[in-house]
């Protein structure tokens, strides 16, 4: 009665005598965009809320006058 193995594919190909492929090379992390974005993301939620807290104002200033 044969034996039956579970394999992978890793194993299968190195078991073939093919060769391994090399893993992705890693990016270089470029802090310096990284911290423009994490500014402008800022500065817009600053903008968007400064907005909002006006327009806030405005509804309760016509819920007064009405």
């Amino acid at each position: 009665m044969p034996n039956l193995y579970r394999c992978e594919n890793n194993q299968l190909s190195e078991k073939r005598g093919e060769e391994k492929s090399s893993p992705p090379k890693k990016k270089k992390i470029d802090f310096k965009h990284y911290q423009k974005n994490t500014i402008n993301s800022l500065n817009e939620v600053e903008h968007f809320l400064r907005n909002f807290n006006n327009f806030s104002k405005y509804i309760k200033l016509y819920k007064i006058l009405k």
